[in-house]
């Protein structure tokens, strides 16, 4: 993998829609692969494990592990067939919950206990099934701009089964393109609503690059396909979300309608915690650190209140 050392109601599926590296490791710092993840452990302290996003590598939350290794273990990973790194050989299966089913065989053979998770876009959604599927491993949940059920965002009655025909002619769609217009369309489509920082276009850039395209017209497939709307009460994890808006607010969308498309898509997460950044784009760890690291210390020194 390389590394890197010196509609007018968007949100996230659109982001994911358009959407089509690592700092240098310090001498505490040990890398691994897990099953095809590629993985960066740095810190002390109890276990904080970060999911990035679509085509999206670990540098995504490098900056933020900065902020948390004092008092927590960073667990930084890259997904198969994402930023360089090596696909998984088969996707029949599909591609999302496979990767929930990697990511706790790694947290029960590291022997990690109650890790909080912190997931942004797709590694958010998947933050999600890993907390419905077992319930008791995580100790709390950070979702970085990412919600329940992405095609709901445009249109609220959307379901499941009515988005089927639509997913699968998108990822044929996908797969038959010639593989330099796929590329040239993808490099183009992370250069709007992805980052306020204009540095980080090239970075976006080279990771749509070099994710594979199997990979990623099958976790969009299942982005599409997979409804956690009704699914949440089965999560009793404490969980904060952190939306994103601005990036599309020439297009209509206010913090507050943003706000209430998280709130109805979570409405059945009991104790749910939504915040909205007020000036990041998708890529909130990057363009809003300091609220992203406030907001998250926030909620977890409420956990350890009696």
């Amino acid at each position: 993998m390389k590394t890197f050392c010196h509609s007018k109601q968007r949100t996230p599926f659109l982001a994911i829609a358009i959407a089509i590296g690592v700092a240098c490791a310090s001498q505490n710092a040990h890398a691994e692969n897990f099953q095809g993840m590629d993985v960066s452990v740095e810190g002390k302290g109890p276990a904080l494990i970060f999911i990035p996003g679509l085509n999206s590598g670990k540098e995504t939350f490098v900056d933020t592990c900065k902020q948390f290794k004092a008092n927590y273990t960073c667990h930084l990973l890259t997904l198969p067939g994402f930023a360089g790194n090596a696909p998984r050989k088969n996707l029949d299966t599909g591609f999302i919950e496979p990767m929930r089913d990697t990511i706790l065989a790694y947290i029960k053979s590291k022997k990690i206990n109650k890790p909080v998770i912190m997931g942004h876009s797709l590694g958010g959604f998947t933050a999600l099934l890993i907390a419905e599927r077992a319930p008791d491993v995580p100790k709390a949940l950070v979702i970085v701009d990412a919600l329940p059920f992405y095609p709901a965002i445009q249109n609220p009655a959307a379901q499941a089964s009515t988005m089927q025909t639509v997913a699968e002619n998108m990822k044929k769609q996908m797969l038959d393109q010639p593989i330099e217009q796929y590329q040239k369309t993808a490099e183009q489509m992370v250069t709007r609503g992805m980052s306020i920082q204009s540095a980080r276009i090239a970075t976006l850039q080279a990771w749509a690059k070099s994710s594979d395209r199997a990979t990623t017209a099958q976790a969009m497939f299942d982005m599409m396909t997979i409804d956690l709307r009704p699914r949440l009460d089965k999560i009793k994890t404490p969980t904060l979300v952190l939306g994103a808006w601005a990036a599309y607010k020439d297009f209509g969308s206010t913090k507050a309608s943003t706000e209430q498309i998280y709130q109805a898509q979570y409405q059945k997460l009991q104790g749910v915690q939504i915040s909205m950044s007020d000036i990041a784009y998708h890529f909130i760890s990057w363009d809003d650190p300091k609220w992203l690291y406030q907001q998250s210390t926030r909620f977890l020194s409420q956990l350890a209140k009696p």
